[in-house]
């Protein structure tokens, strides 16, 4: 199965976020959650991979460069959640006027920006 599933093509059928009451959800597309989490398993299997590095007293600097490999699978479902949810989320609350979505998109980035 491949995972470079065209990102536009994902986010362009994406309703990404639904307010009931005071409750927030996002809502994306079987094939959005998918691809979501089937990188996700990818992650969990590089996780158990690196915890059987450990195990076998494998060189650091080979189980550091598994943890850097690790780290880039998240970010890149982090991405597909962000482009996803500013193409879809955000536009929509700045169109209704809802300027403090900003703010919140801001303290996300820099949450994902955090090292």
């Amino acid at each position: 199965m491949s995972l470079d599933l065209n990102n536009e093509e994902l986010i362009a059928e994406e309703e990404c976020c639904i307010v009931e009451g005071s409750d927030r959800k996002s809502h994306h597309s079987d094939k959005v959650k998918k691809n979501l989490v089937t990188r996700l398993n990818r992650v969990e299997g590089q996780i158990r991979g690196i915890k059987g590095l450990i195990e076998k007293d494998t060189y650091c600097d080979d189980v550091i460069t598994q943890i850097a490999a690790t780290q880039s699978a998240l970010n890149s479902v982090a991405k597909i959640l962000l482009e996803g949810h500013m193409k879809s989320c955000v536009l929509e609350r700045i169109q209704e006027g809802d300027l403090e979505v900003l703010d919140e998109v801001l303290v996300t980035v820099q949450k994902l920006m955090k090292k």
